[in-house]
């Protein structure tokens, strides 16, 4: 029986973990693709794949969409957190101006404080940043405040200091005190709504773990997309069981291996990148006819991710487990959502999350995979804003519009 072309991507992996000099050179390419593909599980596609030919006319095609997209363009007032080891934290606030000025102007009305005014803060998944979440800031735009951040080592924040220094590994638990260090520098006072997607959803989850306080007292709503509990050791990627036992035995000892000769393993995963264009792509969507600059918008993500931190990053997902955790949000306005062609997060980790949270929204989008905020934002950016409704955070009234659609096969929630 012949190998499917992941199972060859995990053996080319394996191979390059195992051979030195010129075989590493050759190898690290294939291999470094494998783990963007096998480990990142986020990482995006590129479906130029279909209308090109030739490496150089691809080239020239990626060049022009990288000009002509405006995704992930969008700025807002930047912001610096610190965590408890001194990595630098980057977030963009984006404010809306009250009726009537200013809001210093307005808190002293009348010789009185208003009150704070709801924020809702968005977390990035694995290997991305904080532009995953164009559609959705872009839609909710002026109509309430957001603060969207980059998790340690990804997009604008700073390289883990605790990992860099080798005095710790990485935990999803150091991410929730991650996300509490960016609240209390950019949301010092006022209700917040959470939003987390994949790793983004963990990490909400750890901060719940940590501080359970702060959920009850000012957390007035949550959104977990396309994330997960616990479990996750389990996930098949969509693969047959020969598959998954290979990227299983083999995995440890790439990820170390590539680790160690990160440098090396970039330049070989930027030659090999349309070799595994379509792989990678699989991972990412589920819908056939992705905007090509969305996708390739979805790319340049993946690939600002290095390869150290994509093999730093992984062993905290296997022993994630925040099950527990979620009885922090029992009671409160919650929605879980995800692409039912999720590979990555399947949507049964979703239902999981819905089973211990009766009362939340669960809506599995048809036709969508891991990157569903990106697939298609017109139901994401729906299902958000009937969540800050319900949850107070903005008038019943609020026109929140949906921000472009991705596909044609697109249905709204």
């Amino acid at each position: 029986m012949s190998e499917s072309p992941v199972e060859s991507a995990v053996s080319a992996a394996a191979a390059a973990a195992a051979v030195g000099g010129s075989g590493w050179r050759r190898a690290t390419g294939i291999a470094g693709a494998a783990i963007g593909v096998l480990a990142a599980g986020a990482a995006a596609g590129v479906a130029i794949e279909r209308m090109t030919v030739g490496r150089g006319m691809r080239a020239k095609a990626r060049l022009a969409l990288d000009s002509a997209g405006p995704y992930g363009a969008l700025r807002g007032t930047p912001g610096k957190a610190y965590a408890d080891d001194g990595t630098e934290l980057y977030y963009e606030v984006d404010d809306v101006e009250p009726e009537g000025g200013s809001a210093p102007r307005r808190r002293r009305l009348f010789g009185r404080k208003a009150p704070a005014p709801v924020t809702v803060v968005f977390s990035h998944g694995y290997c991305l940043n904080q532009d995953s979440w164009h559609f959705q800031r872009a839609a909710l735009r002026g109509v309430v405040r957001t603060v969207h951040w980059d998790q340690r080592s990804h997009g604008r924040s700073g390289r883990g200091v605790a990992q860099t220094e080798g005095d710790t590994a990485l935990t999803i638990d150091q991410l929730g005190q991650d996300l509490k260090a960016v609240l209390d520098a950019a949301v010092p006072e006022g209700p917040i709504v959470l939003v987390g997607h994949s790793m983004g959803g963990m990490t909400v989850m750890a901060l719940a773990a940590q501080y359970p306080e702060l959920i009850r007292d000012r957390v007035v709503a949550t959104a977990f997309v396309g994330t997960s509990s616990g479990r996750l050791g389990e996930v098949n990627f969509g693969l047959p069981v020969a598959g998954v036992n290979a990227v299983r035995r083999v995995l440890p000892g790439v990820l170390k291996a590539l680790g160690q000769r990160a440098e090396l393993v970039e330049k070989g995963r930027r030659a090999t990148a349309d070799l595994f264009a379509g792989i990678i792509k699989r991972y990412s969507f589920a819908s056939r006819d992705v905007d090509p600059a969305v996708a390739r918008f979805a790319e340049r993500m993946i690939e600002g991710t290095p390869i150290d931190v994509v093999a730093e990053f992984y062993p905290a997902f296997t022993d994630h487990d925040k099950t527990e955790a979620l009885a922090c949000f029992r009671d409160k306005p919650v929605l879980v959502l995800a692409g039912v062609d999720d590979l990555v997060t399947p949507s049964e980790h979703s239902e999981a999350i819905a089973d211990l949270l009766p009362e939340a929204e669960l809506v599995l989008v048809p036709d969508a995979g891991h990157l569903v905020m990106l697939e298609h934002p017109e139901v994401v950016t729906d299902r958000l804003a009937d969540l800050l409704t319900r949850a107070g955070a903005v008038p019943a009234g609020a026109t929140v519009n949906g921000y472009g659609s991705t596909s044609s096969t697109a249905q709204p929630g």
